[in-house]
């Protein structure tokens, strides 16, 4: 294997990201002060990478994936990943994340009503005001005299950073001495604008937050709530990237993006699982020995016709039924047989 591979896709963790080398003069980002390591690998990771990272120790990435994630690690862009549904394109998030020890992924799901401003940050504008009025009533103490409560507006910056909470992309983009993971899942699920909205974030690394830059000259420093459910500082409403993070940007091929957006990332397209990629698979999902005894199962599962379309998950549905029910005899290798035609009824067809 190249010396030049950060990530490996051999599945075990390791500290390659250390040797990361410098980015590109015009992706060198500049952005403080360094926030705070994110928390460890969260159970939806290990899910998706198997019990017990099996998958990573058994399933190695071809050659084509190892190179090109390792070409966004180097250029400080974003990965743009094609693929079938159920192919892997999220689960290589996860896999990067959990071998160079990123830490946890931060997830965007993708749907029409989707927009920028989701993945940066949210204001909660009426929970504000509803907390100022409240505050400025005077509750009547037991004596009969008021007793007026603490007011959040006596808060540097009005007390603001309590209703601002960074998005999965704001979050990403904050100041981290390593880069944080982002999954934007299904892009191609969004409403037509979002793409092109996504060109300057990604290109400059940073964003602004409206609400606290008008408040930089009396509160230049405010803490707002990070996605990760923690309290970090924002100075003059604007967050800067110090490492940029390694972006998946994920889509089933349901629309074309444009040139600019194209120009911007790193495109990878995943085929079809073979049968011995499907094998991997099975084998971190359900064991040792798994693809063989359920052999029969993935060529089924492989056995279909030109065009068409069948997920993986598809196939995990089958082998967990036909290994919880204990199906033996003929009757019920008759039930077997038909249950996994029915669970493996291709995606494009609806009788």
């Amino acid at each position: 294997m190249s010396d030049w591979l950060i990530y490996r896709g051999a599945g075990a963790p390791h500290d390659g990201i250390e040797h990361l080398p410098p980015p590109p003069p015009w992706r060198d980002f500049d952005g403080g002060p360094l926030v705070a390591p994110p928390a460890a690998l969260d159970p939806s990771s290990e899910r998706r990478l198997g019990v017990q990272h099996r998958e990573a120790s058994h399933h190695r990435p071809g050659e084509t994936e190892r190179e090109l994630v390792n070409a966004a690690l180097y250029l400080r862009r974003p990965l743009l990943v094609t693929g079938a549904p159920g192919s892997g394109k999220s689960t290589l998030a996860h896999s990067v994340a959990y071998e160079l020890g990123l830490g946890r992924v931060l997830g965007w799901p993708v749907v029409s009503r989707s927009t920028l401003r989701d993945g940066l940050y949210d204001y909660d504008a009426i929970g504000r005001l509803q907390d100022l009025q409240i505050a400025r009533a005077a509750p009547v103490a037991a004596d009969g005299a008021a007793a007026p409560g603490p007011d959040p507006a006596d808060e540097p910056g009005g007390g603001i950073g309590r209703y601002i909470r960074l998005g999965p992309l704001g979050t990403a983009l904050l100041p981290a001495a390593r880069p944080r993971v982002l999954l934007v899942d299904e892009l191609d699920k969004s409403d037509i604008d979002l793409p092109n909205d996504l060109l300057n974030v990604l290109e400059e690394g940073e964003f602004r937050i409206p609400e606290l830059e008008r408040l930089a000259g009396s509160a230049p420093e405010v803490e707002v709530l990070s996605d990760d459910g923690t309290r970090v500082t924002v100075r003059d409403g604007r967050v800067r990237c110090h490492a940029f993070p390694f972006i998946v940007l994920t889509s089933n091929g349901e629309r074309d993006f444009p040139a600019p957006l194209l120009r911007r990332c790193i495109h990878l397209h995943i085929p079809v699982p073979d049968k011995e990629r499907l094998a991997a698979m099975v084998r971190a999902h359900f064991g040792e020995g798994a693809a063989e005894r359920y052999e029969a199962v993935i060529d089924r599962f492989l056995d279909r016709e030109p065009g068409d379309v069948r997920a993986v998950d598809q196939l995990f549905n089958a082998i967990h039924l036909t290994q919880r029910a204990g199906w033996t005899d003929e009757d019920e290798e008759e039930t077997r047989r038909r249950l996994t035609a029915e669970l493996m009824r291709p995606l494009d067809r609806t009788r």
